[in-house]
């Protein structure tokens, strides 16, 4: 079974916020087991909000399925009874800030020298080297410095993506990394050490857009909903003041739009809409068109049209909208707090369902850890 892929692989995170305890929560939910090292008070994220009854949404959903131990490794003993947690563990996975493991004694390259066996994942904001590596790196911060920001707004002005991207993008690389360094260890008997960073992970996602501008020293313009080189293509008001979002590719698909969605078949073969060139280049007057139609029409009437013409669309839907989707999976979540309905993790595996483990309670694993490795 894939939810049991790593049973019997001992991971330990000593991580904050995002990136660090997401990336062991895909570990703990194939099977491993995550101690998870806070600090005295905890993992900041637990403050985050206070939305489960004054538990946090936020650090629920990022640390389901870990054992927390609380510790302060600038005392000797709890450093001690980290080394030998660290000593028989198979991955070690830490976000601290720059410098931080390091100067507590807990470096990869000193660590692996302990136990060859052992995988050491560092994640950081810019990578290691260079004038950037001691600075702190949050997401929205990465964002602007990677250019995504500059990719994402509207012509007017970049923005910023609500979800924290850069943070999960390399959550995702250090996963997919230990993944592999557990499979090469298969192999070799021998660890890897791992360093992935929020600003690679990020500049990876728009790495084509830096490539189209060193080939053609133009910088590929800002477009919001709409599509720089494809019309219609974009998001349109419709007359009960909700939004569809639709995408046409081809010819076959413009002609469906203008005969089943607009009714008007003769506009097809108007030479300002005729292809694609055209109506990228009239994309101002096309897209008043359209709006003019769906202004006299309600959202369940140009949905119909849209799926009649096969025609690829989304609604613009509100956080609000989202808990009655009828394509939201959901699975129950065990909290301090009593059980909570959260959303399915996304891989689906046939004939199983979902290793969801329950959120810890800070330091709740402490005492039988000290007892099990000797502190």
């Amino acid at each position: 079974m894939l939810g049991k892929a790593l049973e019997g692989v001992t991971v330990v995170e000593m991580g904050q916020a995002v990136a660090a305890p997401y990336c062991a929560t895909q570990l703990a939910e194939s099977g491993a087991r995550v101690i998870k090292i806070e600090r005295p008070g905890g993992d900041f994220a637990r403050a985050y909000d206070d939305h489960l009854k004054g538990a946090s949404v936020f650090f629920s959903w990022l640390n389901r399925g870990k054992e927390s131990v609380e510790l302060d490794i600038k005392n000797p003993e709890d450093s001690a009874l980290l080394h030998r947690i660290l000593d028989s563990a198979d991955v070690f996975i830490q976000n601290l800030a720059p410098g931080a493991a390091e100067r507590a004694g807990f470096g990869s390259k000193e660590l692996r020298a302990r136990n060859p066996r052992l995988i050491t994942c560092d994640i950081t904001g810019y990578g290691d080297g260079g004038d950037y590596e001691k600075m702190r790196a949050y997401d929205m911060l990465v964002q602007a410095e990677s250019g995504l920001a500059a990719i994402s707004g509207t012509p007017e002005q970049p923005g910023r993506c609500g979800a924290s991207v850069c943070d999960l993008a390399c959550a995702t690389n250090a996963y997919a990394g230990i993944l592999k360094a557990l499979i090469a260890r298969s192999n070799t008997g021998v660890g890897s050490g791992l360093s992935v960073s929020l600003f690679d992970s990020m500049t990876d996602w728009v790495a084509v857009y830096i490539g189209a501008y060193e080939a053609t020293n133009k910088v590929m313009p800002r477009t919001g909903f709409s599509h720089g080189l494809i019309a219609p293509y974009g998001a349109f008001q419709i007359g009960d003041g909700s939004s569809v979002v639709l995408a046409v590719q081809n010819q076959r698909e413009w002609a469906r739009l203008c005969e089943i969605v607009l009714r008007d078949p003769q506009l097809k073969d108007h030479p300002n809409f005729s292809d694609n060139p055209a109506r990228s280049s009239n994309r101002n007057e096309l897209n008043s068109l359209i709006e003019n139609v769906f202004s006299q029409l309600d959202r369940e009437t140009v949905v119909e049209r849209l799926r009649e013409a096969n025609i690829a669309y989304g609604i613009i839907n509100e956080i609000s909208d989202l808990p009655n989707h009828p394509a939201l999976s959901r699975t129950k979540l065990e909290t301090e707090c009593g059980p909570i309905s959260i959303v399915e993790p996304p891989l689906k595996v046939a004939g199983e369902s979902h290793n969801v483990g329950r959120v810890p309670v800070l330091g709740a694993r402490t005492q039988e850890i000290r007892k099990e490795f000797g502190g």
